[in-house]
């Protein structure tokens, strides 16, 4: 892989599904730097396959009532900060003109909607809403028809995903330039960028304007989760079920060609995720049965995932020791992570950023592994963040090198150099390298977060931001 993000493309056999080639000799120390990068428009589109017919259709039965009732979470109003010309996104453009907004430096009121869930991802510029009574909107860019409009035109203002009309999503998930959306019954659609199948649509047609759904037969799905190409999806019986982009072992899809060359076949269809293993210092390997997830989270080419005893697995990319085996090494299936094990901490959340992890034990110690920053030392397995111990930690938002989190009735952000608003810590203060109190986030009652790679949403309690100013986007000049 170079830094362009350009990448040779292969094919192996006529399986029906695509395949990528990359030189492995000099790749190890290249990646590191551009691995986590965004790649938006920079490889070229393979040629489509052929969809595979018949199509499936949106399921009858609903989930149980009691499992649906746990995605029914207060409705709050949504908050913003950060970049807001979504098309200039993790490009190196600097131009001050071609911003089609102001950067938020502080958290601003967005809509007038209450929403239940909100969703973005570390290498997003777009982003997923749920108002109260089900109905998907989204907003941001939208070069793939992520947005799932029928179209590649961004939009500055949430709208209602119009092909959902009439379903109740219950969960929803997006990576870079793609989007999942859950509904009630446990049917998963996809819409946005395909070209390493990542929408699990049985093809790589390289993109789906509208949600389409994704090509699974198996027990309902309850959640989502999003790599920067890849996509997870869990199945109410604790089943992982991965497709997309293999390339660093995330979905177990490597393998050998030549001695000089490595090539992958992308999983266009859910595959389930079978093997996780626990390895010792020498290297032996164990087998581990039984093991239903419950809780997991997608960094850009990484996953971590927490069953039902409440231990860790990751793999993916190693890179920067975001698996945090102590070692920066690829795992290409899910891996028991020691430390936690041996430390008798049982974990209840997970949270993926682009090159590190955040894991939040029972009794409510947080720890990261991995790095946020492209300088200094990483951390090659789980440390605890002492500047948060004793906080009663609420919800995490995790974007490309921020983290922004709502602590008893506080905020609390940290992240270094480029950032572009999105911690809310204002103008004067727009990185910071350790955890900070969010000046004016206090008494916010503020019930979720996430981010994307710039920007950070929040929903608070509707009576207590109306002092926030509000964030009305302007019209776009014809």
């Amino acid at each position: 892989m170079n830094n362009g993000g350009a990448r040779k493309r292969a094919n192996v056999g006529s399986t029906g599904s695509g395949s990528r080639a990359s030189k492995v000799g000099r790749r190890a120390a290249r990646r590191r730097r551009s691995v986590d990068s965004d790649s938006s428009g920079s490889d070229p589109a393979p040629e489509p396959t052929a969809p595979a017919s018949p199509p499936p259709e949106e399921s009858r039965v609903k989930l149980p009532e009691e499992l649906l009732k746990s995605f029914y979470k207060p409705a709050g109003a949504l908050l913003i900060a950060g970049l807001v010309s979504w098309d200039l996104v993790a490009k190196r453009e600097s131009n001050p003109q071609k911003l089609t907004h102001p950067n938020l430096y502080t958290f601003h009121r967005f809509t007038d909607r209450l929403y239940r869930l909100i969703v973005s991802s570390c290498s997003a510029g777009h982003s997923v809403l749920i108002s109260e009574n089900g109905e998907a909107y989204t907003f941001g860019r939208n070069t793939c028809g992520q947005l799932g409009f029928g179209d590649t035109k961004t939009r500055d203002i949430p709208e209602p995903v119009s092909a959902l009309q009439g379903l109740n999503i219950i969960h929803a998930a997006v990576g870079r330039h793609h989007t999942l959306f859950v509904t009630d019954t446990g049917t998963v659609y996809a819409c946005g960028d395909n070209k390493s199948g990542q929408c699990g649509v049985g093809n790589n047609t390289p993109q789906l304007l509208t949600p389409t759904i994704v090509r699974y037969n198996g027990a309902p799905i309850v959640k989502a989760g999003c790599g920067a190409e890849f996509s997870m999806i869990l199945d109410i019986h604790g089943g992982l079920h991965s497709f997309g982009l293999p390339e660093y072992g995330q979905l177990d899809g490597k393998y050998f060609v030549t001695s000089t060359k490595m090539s992958y076949h992308f999983e266009t269809t859910p595959k389930a995720v079978t093997q996780f293993v626990e390895k010792s210092k020498d290297g032996h390997v164990t087998m581990l049965r039984d093991v239903a997830v419950v809780e997991f989270s997608c960094g850009n080419n990484h996953t971590v995932a927490i069953d039902s005893r409440r231990r860790a697995f990751s793999w993916g990319f190693g890179g920067f020791g975001r698996l945090g085996h102590a070692a920066p090494r690829d795992e290409p299936v899910p891996r028991l992570l020691k430390y936690f094990e041996t430390q008798g901490r049982g974990l209840r959340a997970v949270y993926c950023g682009s090159t590190y992890s955040l894991a939040l034990s029972d009794t409510g110690g947080l720890f990261l592994f991995g790095q946020t920053k492209r300088t200094g030392e990483a951390n090659m397995y789980p440390k605890p963040v002492q500047d948060l111990a004793g906080w009663n930690i609420r919800c995490v938002a995790t974007g490309n090198t921020s983290i922004v989190i709502a602590a008893d009735d506080s905020l609390i952000a940290w992240g270094v150099s480029p950032t572009y608003g999105e911690l809310g810590t204002g103008e004067l203060k727009k990185s910071c390298a350790r955890p900070s109190e969010v000046h004016g986030g206090d008494g916010l009652g503020v019930t979720q977060a996430t981010a994307g790679y710039s920007h950070s949403l929040l929903l608070a309690d509707a009576e207590r931001v109306s002092s926030l100013p509000t964030f009305t986007p302007r019209p776009k000049s014809e």
